[in-house]
């Protein structure tokens, strides 16, 4: 009983303190009043739902110019920006192919570094192939940059039409608002979304582009390392981009939960013991206690133990489905799966921490350090 009773008061308070960041984040500026912006996409083919979600942000964001990039060897990804090109020929979008980058660089910083020199002034926003961003969160974004160095919003999934998929959406919409926003009012994000950021070509170019950082395998935290360390400031909106991935198996929802704990435990190697320790206590403790309390309940039942859980799990539900309506609009909680992706949370802490090679769709690393990798 203790284990839920400590769950449910560590829970509270990041919701509380989520809550508070959200209802006082100023509103955005209406769209014809911001800067000019370029969304920066580096693509990958083999997502099936690739093709909708590009032409999904293109219909949405009718002022934005965009410049794609593609492998050289990737037809699928040449097939699909061209006729999108073609289906769209009112659009600035600029299609740039590009060779494999060299052994240890980062082939996503390596394409974001090649959009960089075709884009001489404005925003310069980078968003990943499988988020779809609306014009109300680029508006937020571009207005933090008023006040900051860096902008970067909170990711959501869409619901999969397979259980894995929906496994790992419940984990990004159990974690997302919880895990980016609490501590903002204390301590300056230590990471980014790297599926959604936007920062002023000037101060890109004040950082020398992409360059420095291209050896380093998590591009967003080795972004956000440049900027604070150069003395940037880094904002966290509360507005949501929405993230579609398909997975097919269990292997593949594995593999991508193995790549995120990784990088999180490259994340942990830089931060103070206290921020660990904070870190640990907020995020790492919580699915321990929730996984304690759950089997001691179904193990060794009693009216008291399980009228606890009910009520713990009542609680969290009813928080996390709040926060995601009043985030993204929309009630993306679904209780079972949740309940399992948040309890599985420990299994792949120990996966991240004994295996460090990672799969990333086709490429295959392994991971020494952030700015130490090879290709397998």
């Amino acid at each position: 009983m203790i284990a839920l009773t400590v769950y449910v008061a560590i829970f509270a308070a990041k919701a509380v303190l989520a809550w508070w960041y959200v209802r006082n984040y100023p509103k955005p500026r209406k769209s014809s009043e911001l800067a000019p912006v370029t969304i920066c996409q580096a693509i990958l083919s083999g997502d099936p739902d690739l093709e909708d979600t590009l032409e999904s942000t293109l219909v949405s964001l009718p002022r934005a110019n965009f410049v794609w990039l593609i492998d050289e060897d990737d037809t699928d990804a040449a097939r699909i920006t061209a006729r999108l090109s073609q289906a769209h020929p009112q659009r600035e979008i600029t299609v740039i192919s590009l060779p494999a980058p060299a052994e240890g660089i980062n082939p996503k910083l390596f394409k974001l570094e090649a959009a960089r020199v075709l884009v001489p002034s404005g925003v310069f926003l980078v968003l990943d192939d499988d988020t779809r961003l609306t014009s109300v969160s680029l508006a937020a974004l571009i207005d933090a940059l008023d006040r900051s160095d860096l902008a970067t919003g909170l990711p959501f999934y869409r619901d999969s039409p397979n259980v894995f998929g929906r496994l790992l959406a419940q984990f990004v919409n159990n974690n997302s608002a919880l895990t980016y926003l609490p501590l903002v009012p204390f301590v300056p994000p230590v990471s980014i979304n790297g599926m959604c950021y936007a920062l002023h070509v000037e101060t890109l170019s004040r950082l020398h582009g992409f360059e420095p950082i291209m050896r380093h395998l998590t591009d967003d935290l080795a972004v956000a390392d440049r900027i604070r360390l150069s003395g940037g400031r880094i904002v966290q909106t509360p507005f949501p981009q929405e993230v579609a991935t398909t997975l097919d198996s269990f292997t593949r929802y594995a593999s991508q939960m193995h790549r995120w704990y990784v990088f999180a435990l490259l994340l942990m190697r830089r931060q103070t013991l206290a921020l660990n320790t904070t870190i640990l206590l907020l995020y790492g403790v919580p699915p321990v206690l929730l996984a304690i309390g759950f089997f001691r309940s179904v193990i060794l039942p009693s009216w008291g133990r399980c009228s606890l859980l009910a009520g713990a799990l009542l609680f969290r539900g009813t928080v996390l489905s709040l926060l995601q309506w009043h985030i993204s609009g929309k009630v993306r909680h679904r209780p079972l799966l949740s309940l399992l992706s948040e309890v599985l949370q420990p299994l792949h802490l120990m996966h991240a921490v004994l295996v460090k090679s990672i799969r990333w769709r086709s490429r295959h690393y392994r991971v020494y350090d952030n700015d130490h990798f090879t290709s397998i």
